[in-house]
């Protein structure tokens, strides 16, 4: 049967405030940038003519209707999208040091996403989507960490792809075990898994990336795991295939978005080439691309409205 969508997400969907310099009086700036891993995916792969929707819960408040009003705009199907009466949306508050790199201040105790209720989730549209695409921040609390895995069990009933960024933020889990607990629960679902360096090295306590992916094949046997490595680059280990890539040198400003635009290139790919008999020289096109698109959108502010477009990304490579 013909599925009415490429990509369906289930998650967060929150304000990032980022630092936009200071006042006059000398206080700081921030810029309220629509974000959440989820839908910086579905607004790259909007990017890249692909069609997606929206599974979550935003709060009934100015934030919430700024969120679902931009990613109508962008194309994203947004019936998943419930608004809360009573719980606000989430806000974080994103620190910038000077090297690129940030922390988070989440307020998120609760926050709108994490309400999203089992009873709420609309099915259908995860049973009319070629792959279901998730994350853990979907996981830390109830209600939303069964409506998640609800919706997994349908998108794998379904036989939709499975994609999975687990996307660790220790501040917002209870205990780093719980969080380990629930990584380890998406990695049973997924056929293509993305994962940092520094989520690697906590989930397998190893220090080499290899022997850290080596372990998760073995113990849960996920058919493709693209692993990034910051401006470094990335990888591909598909079978017994492993593929690197180098990253693009530009000049960063902020590193949000990046393993998300990453993950919508890397999912694009999916979709054109099918998750079968994958190559080396097919996996090693789909990392440079990927890793082209997270570089330039570190060149700007925000992610949901900042992705790259397509042209850009191919004058990048062709550089």
């Amino acid at each position: 049967m013909e599925k009415l969508y490429d990509v369906t997400a289930l998650g967060e969907m929150l304000i990032d405030f980022t630092m936009n310099g200071q006042s006059e009086q000398g206080n700081n700036m921030f810029e309220a940038c629509p974000g959440g891993a989820p839908c910086n995916v579905l607004a790259m792969l909007n990017k890249l003519g692909r069609k997606t929707a929206f599974i979550g819960k935003v709060g009934e408040d100015q934030f919430g209707r700024l969120l679902k009003d931009t990613i109508e705009e962008l194309g994203i199907e947004t019936k998943g999208l419930i608004l809360d009466q009573d719980i606000h949306t989430t806000l974080a508050f994103v620190h910038t040091f000077p090297d690129g790199d940030r922390e988070f201040s989440f307020y998120r105790k609760p926050g709108a996403d994490m309400m999203l209720s089992e009873e709420e989730v609309d099915y259908d549209m995860i049973r009319q989507s070629r792959i279901f695409h998730f994350g853990t921040l979907s996981m830390t609390d109830e209600p939303v960490r069964t409506a998640t895995k609800k919706a997994l069990d349908v998108a794998k009933e379904a036989g939709c792809l499975i994609t999975f960024d687990p996307n660790l933020r220790p501040p917002l889990w209870d205990s780093l075990e719980e969080a380990k607990k629930q990584m380890e629960y998406g990695f049973r679902y997924c056929d293509v898994l993305k994962i940092s360096d520094n989520e690697i090295q906590f989930i397998s306590g190893m220090e080499d990336y290899d022997d850290g992916i080596h372990y998760l094949q073995e113990k849960y046997q996920i058919p493709l795991i693209f692993l990034t490595m910051g401006k470094e680059g990335s990888r591909a280990y598909y079978k017994d295939m492993r593929v690197e890539r180098d990253g693009f040198q530009v000049k960063a400003i902020e590193t949000t978005g990046a393993g998300d635009t990453f993950c919508g290139c890397a999912i694009h790919g999916v979709l054109t080439h099918g998750l079968e008999g994958m190559t080396e020289e097919v996996l090693g096109d789909i990392l440079t691309y990927a890793n082209a698109g997270a570089a330039l959108i570190t060149m700007k502010k925000g992610a949901i409205r900042s992705m790259p477009d397509p042209e850009k990304v191919t004058e990048l490579i062709k550089g």
